[in-house]
């Protein structure tokens, strides 16, 4: 069985590059496996809270985003304290911070 897909870093790398065209504020909080590492988006809603999504793909193979605590917009400590645990549990996983006032996902996929 061949493994089709992009590395993760290849595919991180060209998300933030369009990012940074768009001027959307961005920080990596850690950088996980260069090849296969999951894709944890934290959207900072610049006080109004942070949502929390992680790269999911469907049965179908199909990329998507699973909402974290719920799909609630939560306090960046705890939302921070929630990344915490997430890289404890898997050092691989690759975590994202996006500014955005109206929250939105950045990154192509829908959010399940």
């Amino acid at each position: 069985m061949s493994n089709d897909r992009l590395p993760t870093r290849l595919w991180v790398d060209a998300h933030l590059s369009v990012l940074t065209m768009a001027g959307t504020p961005f920080y990596i909080h850690n950088t996980g496996n260069y090849d296969s590492g999951i894709v944890l988006v934290k959207i900072n809603g610049y006080g109004e809270g942070c949502k929390l999504l992680q790269q999911q793909r469907s049965l179908d193979g199909e990329m998507g985003w699973m909402a974290l605590m719920n799909g609630e917009v939560v306090a960046e400590p705890e939302a921070d304290a929630y990344i915490a645990r997430a890289i404890d549990r898997d050092p691989d996983l690759w975590v994202i911070e996006v500014e955005d006032k109206e929250m939105k996902n950045p990154f192509e996929g829908k959010v399940f």
